[in-house]
């Protein structure tokens, strides 16, 4: 494996455990307003990204290439409002996809199929997490400012459940 490409997988083990980390501080947040469903909802979110961090890291030991492991930053504590979270939410995601985008691009670079091969899920699975994250920004303008829309809004996000991803490696 290119020592480039090799570098830029094993980083993003440690930005996929970061995510984890920020989404469980959402979470967090979210419970501490007495929002139990967006507390959940983030919470399946720290699960999702933890098992991305994972798929990285199989995928690197799958290919007999060495995994080291750094320190996970603290992610921000501070929050002018739900929205705000949100909107940090949707941000993230944007730097995450840029990163894979980069992986991808130095991956193309050298014709590492077999790794742009193992990263196209992954191109996909961002475009559905920004997706995700606009669809959370787009209700909370419609229904965050009326206590009973919130309210019904924090009901639907009570129910996600989580689901591991199928990933083959």
């Amino acid at each position: 494996m290119d020592k480039k490409v090799h570098e830029l997988l094993n980083n993003q083990i440690n930005k996929e455990f970061y995510s984890a980390y920020l989404y469980l501080e959402f979470s967090n947040y979210f419970k501490a307003k007495g929002l139990d469903g967006f507390a959940n909802w983030y919470m399946i979110q720290a699960q999702e990204e933890r098992d991305h961090a994972l798929l990285f890291y199989q995928y690197l030991q799958n290919n007999n290439m060495p995994v080291t492991l750094g320190a996970i930053d603290s992610p921000d504590r501070e929050f002018a409002d739900n929205m705000a979270v949100l909107q940090a939410g949707l941000a993230h995601e944007e730097y995450v996809t840029s990163l894979i985008h980069d992986i991808y691009a130095a991956a193309y670079e050298v014709k590492d199929f077999r790794a742009m091969q193992f990263l196209d899920w992954f191109v996909k699975e961002q475009g559905e997490e920004e997706t995700n994250a606009n669809d959370l920004i787009t209700k909370l303008e419609l229904f965050g400012s009326d206590p009973k829309s919130l309210y019904m809004l924090n009901q639907e996000l009570g129910t996600r459940v989580y689901t591991a991803p199928s990933l083959v490696l």
